[in-house]
């Protein structure tokens, strides 16, 4: 099997990893996937995302990679990994690397390949660029280390939010030495970007499961970003037959995840808009507004707390009504609160200005 061949494999086999909530792949040529553009330290980046290889021994239900699942088999050689590496930076600009692997015998076997690619990659062709370095359940602290040392960001995917799930959707995963031990390693590692990781989206949990699990993530193990996946069943797998999770059901643990994590929002906030532990087919943030806001308030007298609970009023433009208020400006129109970066439409509803509002409250 050609070099070109196992990266259209391997690459395509690694689309699981999430490396941004928008990420999409861009056709560099025809037959080569695994380019995808990802968000890093406030600019696009252009990163080459490839599993080591894609022969699992685990029997994960959900995955492609997994023991009983029929595949294409490949596997590279670091020195494949490197040379590959190099190409897809001089043809098509890449920018990056996330690395990552199914796990064929042992993790700290395969870890190792992993790590003799990135070293090459570092030290031979000296890159000084975005290294995402995927750490394997049960691999050993000494390797973790070494990965920390050549790489920007490391993470390890949660995938459930409770053991409990975990053990109906693998038996070979042990939640809490395999996977929780090795995420608190990492958090005490040296990292330029930190840790990341991702749950699978399913029918197993609810929505306030989730976001329990990654309120405790950001406060144990300060991760940089929780990666949220709604489940799609894959041909050849157990679960191929299950309905896939929505794009809506992602899309809003994305948002209120943004408003505990940016906002300061606090997740008990959450429970009085959810319905046995699920949220509301709307916009989490609305939901709340709807629920909590017993009338208008006034734009020119209201604190930081008060306006970042406005839809349409996100913390940079809080920060700036704040700010233009203090200098005695106050504001006078909408067209004001747009220029401050308010999406005014949403906001309507829920402020006064000048003692004027919408006189159309149909949202409520």
């Amino acid at each position: 099997m050609n070099l070109f061949e196992k990266a259209r494999i391997l690459g395509n086999a690694g689309k699981w990893d999430s490396c941004g909530p928008k990420s999409c792949e861009v056709n560099v040529e025809e037959g080569l996937g695994g380019i995808y553009y990802a968000q890093s330290e406030n600019k696009k980046c252009k990163i080459f995302k490839t599993l080591m290889e894609n022969s699992c021994s685990f029997d994960c239900k959900y995955c492609s990679n997994s023991s009983s699942c029929k595949k294409s088999k490949a596997k590279y050689e670091p020195e494949e990994v490197a040379s590959l590496f190099d190409y897809l930076k001089k043809a098509v600009g890449v920018e990056g690397l996330f690395l990552s692997s199914a796990i064929s015998s042992d993790p700290d076997r395969v870890t190792e390949k992993m790590l003799e690619a990135v070293r090459i990659i570092r030290y031979k062709q000296n890159f000084k660029g975005y290294i995402h370095f995927k750490i394997l359940p049960g691999t050993s602290y000494e390797l973790i280390k070494q990965a920390s040392e050549l790489s920007n960001r490391m993470s390890i995917n949660l995938e459930t939010p409770n053991n409990s799930i975990m053990n109906e959707l693998s038996s070979c995963k042990e939640y809490k030495t395999d996977i929780l031990k090795r995420q608190a390693w990492i958090s005490k590692m040296r990292l330029s970007s930190g840790q990341t990781t991702q749950m699978i989206i399913n029918k197993l949990a609810t929505d306030k499961d989730f976001l329990k699990m990654a309120d405790w993530e950001y406060k144990n193990f300060k991760i940089k970003r929780m990666y949220y996946s709604a489940f799609k069943p894959i041909k050849g797998t157990p679960l191929e037959n299950e309905n896939p999770e929505t794009l809506l059901r992602q899309n809003s643990l994305y948002n209120v995840d943004f408003l505990i994590r940016d906002y300061n929002f606090k997740l008990r906030e959450f429970d009085g808009v959810m319905v046995d532990g699920m949220l509301p087919k709307e916009d989490p943030k609305l939901a709340l507004a709807k629920a909590n806001f017993e009338g208008a308030i006034d734009i020119n007298q209201s604190a930081y707390e008060e306006l970042i609970r406005v839809p349409g009023i996100g913390p940079k433009t809080a920060k700036r009504i704040i700010e233009r208020i203090a200098k005695n400006e106050k504001i006078r129109k909408y067209e004001d609160l747009q220029k401050l970066g308010c999406w005014v439409e949403r906001a309507k509803p829920f402020i006064e200005i000048e003692g004027k509002r919408q006189t159309s409250l149909v949202e409520f």
